[in-house]
């Protein structure tokens, strides 16, 4: 059993929790059943600890990079094109596989109307191959695209890429996460989570990085922010 077997995902909405509400009974299930997990998962965010915590990655009122990466039906996505439609969110997640990142996914899913109804974009970025994320995609129903950073050159070039140290390694392998079949390489590196909204200026209007992956923005925080947004324009 892997740590993606532990059943506490349930439904997109309705159950009155927030996010992290739902991501912190998650953790706390998970610990009970699979300690291991959360041992190596504790150790891991201590030794990031030691980068600036919330300092990498572009700040508010700086640009995001551009990227151009392929979806997860091979069509090229860029976030200048993006751009020309109205904002942007972009969602860093570690991938398909990870249970915090699926709540966090199904979290944007649910709050995707209204987004689109601020006239704003959702993008997905993640180290998985297209066949993974289409698949997960399509059987989640995700009304976003889910982009596929394989060699996590944009998440490096944001200072957002990490190793997960060979303790985490040793417990994906037996646990059948299979990081190397799923990015086609054997680094073990992961994008750190984090959300980026960009105004149509291209630069950042909020921010959230964070070395704890387990923990994420709030839907409600992205809305607000692009309400804020929506308020500024004539």
């Amino acid at each position: 059993m892997s740590d993606s077997t532990v059943q506490l995902e349930g439904g997109p909405t309705g159950d009155g929790l927030s996010l992290n509400a739902r991501l912190r009974a998650y953790r706390d299930e998970s610990a009970k059943r699979r300690p291991e997990f959360t041992k190596a998962y504790d150790e891991m965010i201590a030794r990031l600890g030691t980068l600036e915590r919330g300092e990498v990655g572009p700040k508010v009122g700086e640009p995001l990079p551009p990227f151009r990466l392929p979806d997860e039906h091979g069509r090229l996505v860029s976030l200048d094109a993006l751009l020309e439609q109205g904002p942007v969110v972009v969602s860093f997640n570690r991938g398909h596989w990870c249970p915090y990142c699926r709540l966090d996914l199904r979290a944007l899913a649910a709050v995707h109307d209204r987004i689109r109804g601020l006239g704003a974009q959702l993008v997905s970025i993640m180290p998985d191959g297209a066949g993974f994320t289409a698949n997960y995609a399509r059987s989640n129903s995700l009304p976003f695209p889910v982009l596929s950073d394989v060699d996590l050159g944009y998440a490096l070039s944001l200072d957002l890429m990490f190793w997960v140290g060979a303790d985490v390694q040793r417990v994906y392998e037996h646990a059948g996460i299979d990081l190397e079949r799923y990015h086609g390489s054997a680094g073990y590196f992961l994008p750190m989570a984090a959300k980026f909204i960009v105004g149509r200026d291209g630069l950042v209007k909020a921010r959230q990085v964070d070395v704890e992956f387990r923990q994420r923005m709030e839907p409600s925080a992205i809305v607000a922010a692009l309400e804020a947004l929506a308020a500024e324009r004539p």
